[in-house]
């Protein structure tokens, strides 16, 4: 398996000739699983004291599917089976949870890891109340732009790993801090590498070779730099907001994208009121992020539409800014999605479970939410229903806590509780 890769494209569903004892059997988390083949070994999980499955038809009815006194059974890369542990079928290979909860892994749906540099002495001025004026994301842009590929790539692999030891199994990451045709297109190259939910970001701001010109930047971003971005790339997003990019700007930007196959999400409603969130909706993106600023109007958009909203804490954390109000979003109606954000200005984190903690304890989220919005609603937010959840046929992307119950996720901030990650199928942790 390719170093610090944390996703790979969906398999093939079930062969269409299979019997259907075998669909049964695979839709069914109370029958036994189908016959493994001699190439592909069984895994057994047992003793687990709370399973997570994001599956209602399961376990205690909620959203969570909450199993207690469980078991998974792992063939090949996919979930073949999970249930009451004494009704376990057998398999080729057994693993002891230990009175542990297992969780999906998370699905860390925002997250800007292809970059050069480092940011601290604009952390420690906002922390200490100092102003400072070094550049923000231009200064990032200008080391990004002086890194040779090797140490873009070093550095994202240091992150999808260390994302990886925290329960990561699935991660986006965006281009954003090239703003040149040859820069933007390199670092799609680098990070498709190593995921495939890859974001054309060339519209994080406009380049400061342009700054003059919002116009030709504009033309440029949905022109030659998209052309040689979009093979690289899933998605197209674009930070709509004051200083940044207008509305209208923002809609050719993502209609460009969609042209040429890359579908839409957006930065939408961070720092202010705004027409992101309306926008994502407009164009059916798979999520408005950050989502801060919101009306009742946007609100509701996005509660009759089918458009995440991803909301990332890290930021506010990292900044001492306003925090998104899930609970309004939750009581709506929306579908949230937790995701980390990690750059290096902003929300310099790769820990999930830490931005679930801040979601429970700062956004109104209930520990049951937030971890849902963590797993399921992250792979809501990438338009995936084979990750994010553990029943037959989802990919084997799943987490051991040291703890009894997944609410040790908020209960316990900033204690590593990951101690065992399936990918895949393969434990990599």
């Amino acid at each position: 398996m390719t170093p610090g890769r944390v996703s790979a494209r969906p398999a093939p569903g079930p062969d269409p000739t299979a019997d259907q004892a075998t669909k049964d059997a695979m839709s069914n988390a109370t029958t036994v699983s189908p016959a493994h083949s001699a190439s592909t070994a069984s895994t057994l999980i047992t003793n687990i004291a709370a399973l997570v499955t994001n599956d209602p038809s399961l376990g205690d009815g909620s959203p969570l599917g909450l199993v207690q006194d469980a078991a998974v059974v792992i063939e090949g890369d996919r979930i073949a089976w999970t249930g009451d542990h004494s009704k376990a079928p057998a398999t080729d290979n057994r693993v002891d949870a230990g009175g542990r909860a297992v969780v999906p892994g998370f699905v860390d749906s925002h997250s800007h890891l292809v970059f050069a540099g480092d940011r601290t002495q604009e952390f420690n001025a906002r922390m200490s109340g100092r102003p400072y004026s070094a550049g923000g994301i231009r200064t990032t842009v200008a080391a990004t732009r002086a890194a040779s590929d090797e140490e873009l790539e070093a550095n994202l692999t240091r992150y999808l790993d260390e994302a990886l030891r925290q329960g990561t199994t699935t991660l986006e990451t965006k281009s954003g801090y090239g703003l040149t045709v040859e820069d933007e297109s390199r670092a799609l190259r680098i990070a498709a590498a190593h995921t495939d939910e890859v974001t054309y970001l060339g519209a994080h701001i406009v380049s400061p070779d342009h700054a003059e010109d919002p116009a030709a930047y504009v033309a440029l971003v949905t022109g030659e730099m998209l052309d040689a971005c979009a093979p690289y790339a899933r998605w197209i997003d674009v930070f709509c907001e004051r200083g940044a990019f207008d509305g209208d700007q923002a809609r050719a930007i993502l209609t460009a994208g969609k042209a040429k196959g890359l579908h839409p999400r957006i930065h939408a409603n961070q720092l202010s009121y705004g027409p992101g969130v309306q926008l994502a909706v407009e164009l059916d993106a798979a999520s408005a992020d950050h989502c801060t600023h919101l009306t009742d109007e946007d609100v509701d958009a996005l509660a009759n539409s089918d458009t995440v909203a991803t909301l990332l804490p890290g930021a506010e954390f990292s900044t001492r800014a306003e925090w998104p109000d899930a609970r309004r979003l939750l009581d709506a109606g929306a579908t949230v999605a937790l995701s980390t954000d990690c750059n290096p200005g902003s929300s310099f984190t790769s820990s999930v479970p830490f931005c679930v903690a801040l979601a429970v304890r700062d956004m109104g989220m209930t520990p049951d939410e937030a971890v849902w919005s963590a797993t399921a609603g992250g792979a809501a937010a990438l338009r995936r229903t084979d990750i994010g959840r553990l029943t037959p046929g989802a990919y084997a992307d799943l987490a051991l806590l040291d703890a009894p119950s997944h609410v040790h996720l908020a209960y316990r901030p900033g204690v590593p509780l990951v101690t065992g990650v399936w990918r895949r199928g393969e434990r990599v942790l």
